[in-house]
């Protein structure tokens, strides 16, 4: 059967399980737009291409399969090049399609021309141009085996409007199967040796791809054999915060005992983990390339092991697979005694000191932790707000916690949208920062356009607080391009048809939280928090007078 070339790219992405895609319409893709209406795929207009491809990439980590994103030419890609890295840099599946010049135009420097193979080369796993459309099944199935096999990622297919328009007669793929490693029997016996002879063994998990169930059995097996696990930055959801092996996470600002006992440990399992300079603090709690014990690292990538850090025992294998083959090993026959000691530190980080002003936002996480069920998703972008999320939420179930590895701002809000569109009966809760959701405030329509009902907490400083830390550390007292004039964010919210309100008190949080997640449409909480409480751990003042003594000390 004859068809047209954006037809034939539809039918392949509806072939391949495809149910939602996320874009910016532009008249380089128009025969997909037209093909998109008699499909069962849900096409998700958005107002801005980061927060196309931003969803896209939310969609990628909490089903496992490839988010779809399809922007125009030129400015559409450039602008859609935010989520992308993203996917990149956090291993998620994802397929960027892009609409491309005419074929005759090439090389002409034509309206909107890019050469997208040397644009997103260094940012995917794979670049290509698809310039007939009897090849489209073909390259659209390798597309997604490429972005969900081994480590994944984002793939970017570009796509000429004349090929779209063209017609041929060819036969659809067979749905794609994503190819993963699992680990031998002698990898496995192997482990168990190691772990079984250490004094002080943790382990660490993250990255993708992950599941549900490989959650459960690594939580299972640790417990049983007396193991603590941390958590790799964002990926806090990997087990369950409340299973007693749980040790807490290596993120940014990590609590020192959990950074000691990573430092110290004799046997550092690395389950799908990267070991970056996040969790590492910048390579010098464990300085590259050796490890002050054993590493054993598991990692869906080969290219990845031996990269940084000399691994005594690589294993090329997805997190998943290896985590459910470690169940079926024997517990260890250690005692409780390491597992409940580095549990009960990290309970202990869940405490934190009082901050200056009428709004806390330490007892608002508090809040979300007691109110919020253990379904539910808690997305954020980049800022030191996210800190509170990170050290005061507690994460139950695998896939409740969405937010980038690689440090966007302007994440949080699309990606929850993507998130409730997804799961409409779960909540779905955006904390965004005052910078950080100006990023992609657009994506207030969209949420009310679609019906994804989220609540976002937006934490107003008046300032982009983390370059402001590092101002204040490095420069006390000289604030430069930090400072923000914002607009009444509930007001803001209002003219989208959204429920809003402004919460300057913490005993006001509560009723508040409950009318957001009762309003029937989306619901946003305007947090004003004093400037001062620009950490958890120390006030704006406290780092500027530490800084100042330190300029002072003698050398």
């Amino acid at each position: 059967m004859s068809r047209t070339g954006g037809r034939i790219l539809v039918d392949q992405l509806a072939l391949h399980g495809a149910d939602l895609a996320f874009g910016v319409p532009g008249e380089s893709y128009i025969d997909i737009l037209d093909a998109l209406r008699d499909s069962p795929i849900r096409y998700v207009t958005c107002r801005h291409e980061a927060g196309a491809a931003n969803m896209a990439e939310a969609y990628g980590k909490l089903t496992g399969r490839a988010g779809i994103c399809l922007v125009t030419r030129g400015p559409g890609a450039t602008q859609a090049s935010v989520g992308v890295h993203t996917a990149f840099q956090d291993g998620t599946p994802l397929l960027l399609l892009v609409g491309q010049i005419r074929r005759n135009d090439s090389e002409r420097e034509a309206f909107q021309e890019i050469d997208y193979r040397r644009m997103f080369g260094p940012l995917t796993k794979w670049v290509a141009e698809i310039d007939r459309a009897d090849r489209m099944p073909e390259l659209v199935a390798r597309a997604f085996r490429t972005a969900t096999s081994g480590r994944p990622g984002p793939v970017v297919l570009a796509l000429p409007e004349d090929m779209l328009a063209e017609r041929a007669d060819v036969r659809d793929a067979s749905p794609y199967a994503a190819a993963q490693a699992a680990p031998t029997a002698a990898d496995l016996a192997r482990v168990r040796e190691l772990l079984a002879a250490a004094e002080r063994p943790l382990v660490v998990v993250g990255g993708l791809p992950w599941n549900g169930e490989a959650a459960a059995a690594l939580a299972a097996w640790c417990t049983a054999s007396g193991v603590p696990v941390a958590a790799a930055w964002r990926c806090q959801d990997y087990v369950s915060n409340d299973a007693v092996c749980y040790a807490g996470h290596l993120g940014l600002g990590a609590d020192p005992a959990l950074r000691d006992r990573f430092r110290d440990a004799d046997v550092l399992l690395v389950v799908g983990a990267r070991l970056g300079d996040i969790e590492t603090g910048g390579y010098t709690t464990i300085v590259p390339p050796r490890v002050g014990g054993t590493l054993v690292h598991v990692h869906p990538d080969p290219d990845e092991l031996g990269r940084v850090y000399e691994p005594a025992l690589p294993i090329v294998s997805s997190g998943a697979a290896f985590a459910e083959a470690l169940a079926g090993l024997d517990p260890l026959p250690r005692g409780r005694e390491a597992i409940e000691a580095a549990h009960g530190e990290y309970r202990a980080t869940l405490a934190g000191r009082s901050l200056p002003g009428s709004l806390d936002l330490t007892r608002v996480m508090g809040i979300l932790r007691e109110r919020l069920p253990d379904d539910a998703i808690l997305t954020s972008g980049a800022g030191n707000f996210t800190v509170w999320a990170h050290r005061f939420y507690v994460f139950r179930r695998y896939g409740t916690q969405l937010a980038p590895v690689s440090g966007a701002m302007g994440y949080g809000l699309p990606a929850a949208i993507a998130a409730k569109l997804l799961h409409p009966g779960r909540v779905v809760v955006c904390l965004a920062g005052d910078g950080d959701l100006l990023m992609s405030a657009g994506e207030l329509a969209t949420a009310r356009q679609t019906g994804a009902n989220v609540v976002v907490l937006v934490v107003d400083n008046g300032m982009y607080g983390t370059i402001r830390m590092h101002q204040e550390r490095r420069f006390p007292g000289r604030v430069s391009g930090t400072d923000l004039e914002n607009p009444d964010f509930a007001a803001l919210a209002r003219s989208f048809g959204w429920h809003a309100e402004r919460v300057e008190r913490t005993d006001d949080a509560p009723a508040a939280l409950d009318r957001a997640l009762d309003a029937g449409a989306p619901a946003l909480l305007h947090l004003p928090v004093d400037p001062e409480a620009l950490t958890p751990r120390q006030t704006l003042s406290e780092i500027r007078a530490e800084a100042e003594a330190r300029a002072t000390r003698p050398s």
